[in-house]
């Protein structure tokens, strides 16, 4: 019972108050390297990391709110932010981050955001046909966890779940590996220049934080769509994004050359 407890509220709300710190520091190293990088890549990086913290923060509201049909309510609305707004921002927020000539095209952001609405649109829909109640998960004191109930009258069908799984793959995991992929290739490319001697091994950093956060997304879901069920596995992604976290503040933070003088 106090594991069920610990799963959904302490794991979400310690991610979220982590990707707010990682807003932070962004915000505070921006001030002496967006010069090199782009105020707008930077910019946009600080906001997704604060959307990540609503998304993660909000998470023990899905649970605690009251039964059917408020867990369905709640996470329809954040897995939309995720899908519609969130991920399409990271791959934005890469394009401009990593340099280019004139950062990310205005069709390319047209073209994320609406894929990201559509898969959003479609996840909603599904969400309210395959959910049709709630459960008491666990107690705790006065507080009473629900969670929500996929076909109570058992009528599922695999194609509903089969499409819920694509457009999860479309966005976010999609966007977080295309963004992934696109690193990956300007870092291979990348020209190494005495000064900035540090970027692949920064981009790297970067490159394995958008995997890691992409596979606990797919863990998770095939885990919980296909396996049996138990609160305990969205501890998968929770956990996943800890260490993706840890890795992107490493990429943040390792400075573009060796022996630099700047943050000091």
């Amino acid at each position: 019972m106090h594991f069920n407890f610990m799963i959904t509220f302490f794991l979400p709300v310690l991610a979220g108050l982590m990707y707010f710190f990682m807003a932070l520091e962004v915000k505070r190293i921006s001030k002496f390297r967006s010069m090199m990088f782009g105020e707008i890549g930077f910019k946009k990086i600080e906001v997704a990391f604060v959307m990540f913290g609503i998304y993660f923060i909000t998470r023990p509201l899905q649970n605690i709110v009251g039964p059917h049909p408020m867990p369905l309510i709640i996470n329809c609305i954040r897995q939309f932010f995720l899908m519609a707004v969130i991920s399409p921002s990271i791959l934005v927020a890469i394009f401009h981050w990593v340099p280019t000539p004139s950062g990310a095209p205005h069709s390319t952001k047209f073209a994320a955001y609406t894929i990201g609405i559509l898969m959003g649109i479609i996840f909603v829909l599904l969400n309210t046909i395959a959910v049709s109640g709630s459960k008491i998960l666990s107690t705790w004191g006065n507080i009473k966890i629900y969670d929500p109930v996929w076909f109570q009258s058992d009528t599922s069908m695999i194609q509903l779940i089969l499409i819920h799984l694509i457009c999860q793959f479309v966005s976010p995991v999609g966007f977080l590996l295309l963004a992934a992929a696109y690193v990956r290739h300007r870092r291979h490319n990348y020209q190494l220049a005495n000064i900035y001697n540090l970027i692949p091994s920064k981009w790297k950093y970067l490159e394995a934080s958008l995997i890691i956060f992409a596979c606990s997304f797919l863990i998770a879901g095939f885990t919980a769509i296909f396996g049996t069920y138990y609160t305990y596995i969205w501890s998968i992604y929770f956990i996943g994004a800890i260490i993706s976290g840890i890795f992107e503040m490493k990429s943040i933070k390792l400075p573009p050359r060796e022996v630099p003088s700047d943050l000091k």
